[in-house]
């Protein structure tokens, strides 16, 4: 029995380690295969597919819908609006301005988020924020911008003004993915993981649909090259959905605080990725920035589990 258990912690802890190497190659391999689209397009369809693929294995979670209360509804919404629909647009904009230059920087920016989640549940919750957050976050932000600038002062050149507005992008991704964690917490301990991620997936589509039909990109379908379905059923099947349902069957298993540093695969994954395949060579202030900021993500998560 002991055995069994020690089992399962383990296929829990590697399904959360997958998940975030995943994400990762997303982010340098994936994602900026599409640049020659739409940004709001991409995230329809990354959305869309992956949502109608759902459907054929999981069509009866649509019976929630009947029990599901305003407060519910609004929360999906709040989830969708934030964690799929503005963090996806902002991160996926950063990722195609970058033009596979530091693509890593802008997927380390990402790992801000808990800080804004922690401010954010502040706000919304009126959750105490304590001394150590205050430490660790201002040291992440610090480090943040000298990863992203190393000595130097911001560009503000042509170039340099791309960097700016790409690293804000990040740091807006950050912010919306933030915000999805504290919507989250008010409503998906009534929901099975399978009954999260799918409503999730279906209410950012609509979302996307809307803002696609509304800027006139809904008929870009004819602009998809074959290349580009390749790279789409890719990240519907892996770095979607699938990396998603990897994440919180892990987290079913291994603590919050050992997931913290599993998690770190995504970041480490991304680095080692940017190197090899778009030769992106940092200054020894950046690597140290980012050993830094890493360091103080992971002292907020671990502070936050005790």
């Amino acid at each position: 029995m002991k055995d069994q258990q020690q089992n399962t912690k383990l296929i829990g802890a590697l399904a959360v380690a997958l998940s975030a190497m995943l994400w990762g190659v997303d982010g340098i391999l994936l994602t900026p295969q599409l640049y020659n689209l739409n940004t709001a397009f991409v995230v329809f369809v990354i959305h869309l597919f992956p949502f109608l693929l759902m459907n054929v294995f999981f069509f009866r979670e649509y019976r929630h819908l009947k029990t599901m209360s305003k407060s519910d509804l609004l929360y999906f919404t709040l989830i969708a609006l934030f964690g799929g629909a503005l963090g996806t647009l902002a991160i996926v904009k950063s990722l195609f301005l970058m033009h596979f230059n530091s693509l890593s920087v802008i997927v380390l920016l990402q790992k801000l988020q808990p800080v804004f989640a922690v401010i954010l549940a502040r706000i919304i919750l009126k959750e105490r924020i304590k001394r150590h957050f205050l430490l660790w976050a201002s040291i992440a932000l610090i480090a943040g911008y000298f990863m992203t600038f190393g000595w130097a002062l911001p560009d503000f050149t042509t170039e340099g003004i791309t960097t700016l507005y790409a690293a804000f992008l990040s740091l807006l991704a950050a912010f919306s993915f933030g915000s999805s964690t504290v919507f989250s917490k008010k409503i998906l301990g009534n929901y099975s993981f399978v009954s999260s991620t799918f409503f999730r997936y279906g209410f950012t589509t609509l979302i996307m649909l809307f803002i696609v039909l509304f800027t006139g990109h809904i008929g870009d379908f004819s602009q998809i090259t074959p290349r580009n379905w390749l790279f789409i059923a890719l990240i519907g099947l892996t770095t979607g959905s699938g990396a998603i349902f990897l994440y919180y069957y892990g987290l079913r298993h291994v603590k919050a605080s050992l997931s913290t540093f599993l998690e770190l695969m995504y970041p480490i994954t991304a680095v080692v990725l940017d190197y090899f395949v778009n030769k992106t060579v940092y200054s020894p202030v950046q690597w140290t920035a980012i050993f830094v900021m890493l360091f103080a993500i992971v002292m907020l998560n671990v502070e936050k589990e005790k």
